[in-house]
């Protein structure tokens, strides 16, 4: 078995007591599920009557239709509004000129300082959603969070930009390219594999953000939930199933990124440092390096 090149393998005290601390963990846990089962329990909360509305197809169909459709319809606007914003404000961070990097500083840094709930209420008042009904609401709750998410994948792609060896951009330089060339061509390919986990991650927010359109009575999950739950006085029932759509989706979301960037941007398994020495069998007496 090859020992990590990082730190020691544990040693058969480690293990034990690693054992000991993982019985322990999964004990507690099991104690705390247990112990809010039994409280639920006694408040009566597992009651059929509870959970028949969410349990009803109509029900169901509103919840699904009218509640995590548009849900999915905001967050996928916004997470491509999100992303043509930040590619174009975190280019212009990097720009050579002064009048063009410093406006690009100025509207990413004040975007991401504000609230998303706060930059929501203010576009739904400001900008006619009162009088545009569901629509109105709708891309407000887009438009806040394409800014948000824009300014933090600005910065995304700044960073990832910037992590790519210089000796890339110098060699392409060298050849006579200009930077929009250098940047589009040689720089944003090979920053796709840096900054896609951090996009995945705002891809994930965005989703989650969603629920703060409840606020300016978006149609989505979360005021569908809020409607439902008012009606039949179940806001526990009703909101564990929202959660567990909300976590899917998640995890659906979080699934397709990763193959994707396995599929196309991602490198292969990590090389073992500790057995390169030894791939040939100790037999390469050629002039390899």
């Amino acid at each position: 078995m090859a020992t990590s090149v990082l730190f020691d393998a544990p040693g058969p005290k480690t293990v034990a007591r690693h054992r000991v601390y993982t019985v322990a963990t999964y004990g507690g846990l099991l104690l705390v599920v247990a112990f809010i089962a039994w409280r639920l329990q006694q408040t009566g909360q597992f009651a059929y009557d509870l959970w028949e509305p969410v349990l009803t197809p109509s029900i169901i169909e509103v919840i699904l239709v009218d509640g995590l459709l548009n849900t999915l319809k905001m967050a996928f606007s916004a997470i491509i509004l999100a992303v043509v914003f930040g590619l174009v404000f975190g280019m212009g961070k990097l720009s050579d000129h002064a009048w063009v990097r410093w406006p690009c500083w100025l509207v990413v840094e004040f975007f991401r300082a504000v609230p998303v709930l706060l930059l929501m209420v203010f576009i739904f008042y400001q900008f006619g959603g009162v009088t545009n009904g569901d629509r109105g609401a709708y891309w407000s709750v887009v438009a806040a969070l394409a800014l948000y998410n824009g300014a933090v994948l600005a910065e995304v792609f700044r960073a990832g930009i910037n992590a790519v060896p210089s000796g890339q951009a110098e060699a392409a330089y060298a050849l006579g390219m200009r930077k929009f060339q250098v940047m589009t061509i040689i720089l944003l390919p090979q920053a796709v594999k840096i900054m896609l986990p951090s996009i995945i991650s705002q891809c994930v927010v965005a989703l989650k953000d969603t629920s703060l359109g409840y606020a300016i009575a978006a149609i989505g999950l979360s005021t569908v939930s809020r409607l439902v739950y008012i009606e039949y006085g179940n806001q526990l029932q009703v909101v564990a199933v929202v959660a567990l759509l909300y976590i899917s989706v998640n995890l659906v979301l979080t699934g397709i990124a990763t193959w994707i960037q396995k599929k196309f941007v991602g490198e292969k398994n990590p090389i073992d440092l500790t057995r390169a020495g030894n791939m040939d069998g100790g037999q390469n007496t050629g002039g390899g390096v």
